[in-house]
């Protein structure tokens, strides 16, 4: 079975969400009012209509309430100055209850019901009486989460070490798990002030360009190997896919030279290109007999 549905996006590097159109006519662009499980909120329109599997989606699947107007702009600018005041009244609070905490973002839905608190901390925090105070001032329902520093970093922004905006808070709506593993395979330095980002976590691109290498790696001998190369054997100590060169101890004088992939060939005289070509090629023949 199958839903027509729309994705709505909250936030510019957010999740994506799928509602039910009903009857509207919506395209990517289009503000909407939609209910979510925190309340009444304002979105976009990123995807859609589009028709998807009932296994992707996440019941219940709840209708656009409206398209949005101008009078719902004006509400976002309101609550977006009240989110300015909350975020200087609580900091207060923070202080005069001297809780560990560090207050990160604010936000208000769109109907004003709820006000959620995002703040970061080393360990767990009893704020109870910082929400009782909270409560008292606004009169609505208070939330205090507690976040990540990737969490963080995507709420605060910044600009990562090649210059430009984080990639978490401008198109990165997931973060994916990162090893120290991936930053040995791109041959990168295991300086943590080196491949770490502006969170303080390995930085995300070592993820997403990990297949990258992974594939390149393909056309490498392995580290170790024995190969004949125009100067003699020697063992592979490291490679470079940019300059699609193996670097090659040399068995006699033990110095390290660099040649180009196709000059280096394994010991059995097959290079990486066409040793897959080759177990191929003994497999039919062994299935022949």
């Amino acid at each position: 079975m199958k839903f027509t549905v729309v994705g709505v996006r909250f936030k510019k590097a957010g999740k994506i969400y799928y509602f039910d159109p009903g009857e509207l006519q919506l395209e990517p662009g289009d503000g909407v009012i939609v209910e979510t499980a925190r309340g009444v909120e304002y979105g976009l329109t990123v995807s859609g209509p589009l028709a998807v599997e009932e296994k992707d989606v996440v019941a219940p699947l709840k209708k656009v309430i409206r398209k949005s107007g101008g009078r719902d702009w004006e509400k976002l600018l309101t609550n977006r100055e009240k989110e300015r005041k909350a975020y200087r009244v609580c900091l207060e609070k923070i202080d005069i209850h001297n809780l560990p905490m560090k207050l990160v973002d604010v936000e208000r839905t769109f109907d004003g019901n709820k006000i959620i608190f995002y703040f970061t901390a080393d360990g767990r925090i009893d704020f109870r009486e910082l929400v009782k105070d909270l409560a008292s001032i606004f009169k609505t329902r208070i939330e205090l989460r507690q976040i990540g520093v990737r969490d963080e970093a995507k709420m605060m922004g910044g600009l990562g070490c090649c210059g430009r905006e984080l990639c978490c808070c401008t198109w990165l709506s997931d973060f994916a798990s990162v090893s120290i593993r991936m930053a040995k395979d791109q041959n990168l330095s295991l300086n943590p002030t080196k491949i770490s980002g502006i969170c303080g976590r390995l930085m995300c691109c070592l993820k997403y360009e990990n297949e990258t290498y992974e594939n390149a790696r393909e056309n490498f001998p392995e580290m170790g190997k024995w190969v004949v190369t125009p100067d003699g054997e020697g063992k592979v100590v490291g490679f470079n896919i940019f300059k699609d060169s193996v670097s090659v101890e040399l068995k006699e004088s033990k110095t390290v030279m660099d040649y180009h992939r196709k000059e280096v060939n394994l010991k059995n005289g097959l290079n990486k290109n066409n040793e897959k070509q080759q177990e191929l090629v003994e497999q039919v023949d062994e299935e022949r007999l």
